[in-house]
This record gives structure tokens, sequence and C-alpha cells, in this order.
């Protein structure tokens, strides 16, 4: 069963640190996160990441659940999430800016590291709804 540790988009300002930082989680593992900012959930085999923190009692955020806004979308920082079809993002944002939808991603990786709630990025914010 597939493991996601993740980390919200939202605490990296107050902590001073950046999305290329090596050590990002680390960072987030020594900080003292509370669960809704930082750890890690199962997600069932095909089980879409959101349905997965949804179900752990998280309340990540979400719209149109079909691919179509951005506001679910997370960065991948390791491993990979295979989204059903999407018509939102670029190739550019998929390929190399590792944008995933985390309401139509589901990993397909043992390990995923992602940063959840990266609605906040500049270049997602025209996409939002």
């Amino acid at each position: 069963m597939p493991t996601v540790e993740y980390l919200n988009y939202e605490v990296l300002d107050d902590h001073g640190w950046e999305m290329d930082d090596d050590d990002l989680f680390e960072k987030a593992a020594d900080a003292g996160l509370d669960d809704v900012d930082y750890g890690s959930l199962e997600v069932n085999e095909g089980e879409y990441v959101l349905e997965a923190a949804e179900a752990q009692g998280y309340d990540w955020p979400f719209s149109c659940r079909a691919g179509a806004c951005a506001n679910c979308a997370a960065i991948v920082m390791e491993g990979d999430l295979d989204m059903d079809m999407q018509q939102i993002l670029s190739d550019e944002e998929v390929e190399e800016k590792d944008v995933r939808l985390t309401c139509i991603g589901s990993p397909t990786a043992d390990e995923v590291k992602l940063v959840y709630n990266a609605k906040h990025l500049d270049y997602l914010q025209n996409r939002v709804i």
C-alpha cells in the first residue's frame, strides 16, 4: 500500500522554507508541525490522494473533483501520481514543475512525497475557483 508523506504549502512561509530545499521534509519532520500540516497517509491501490486524506479526517482544499481547477494542486517532490483525465495543467507544469491534482491522482510509487495546498503558487492562482 503506497504511503504519501505530505506537507502543507502554507507552512513554508511561516518557517522560511523554500520548495527547493533539499531537506524540506526533514525540516518538516523536526518542526513539531501538527498532523494537518505534515505527516503521512496510506493510500489504497487506485485510491485518489484527496480521498485518502479525507478518509483520515483532513480537510484538504478542492473544488470540482474532476481535474478542471487547481484548488487541489500539489507538487510531487518524490515518487509520482498518475492522474486521470485532467484539463487544466499545462504539459510544462506536469512534466517540469511536477504539479499533480490530488482529486484525480493516485500514487504510482510505494513512497510519495508531496506539498499539498500548492494552489497558492503564483502560476496556479488564475485557475483556483
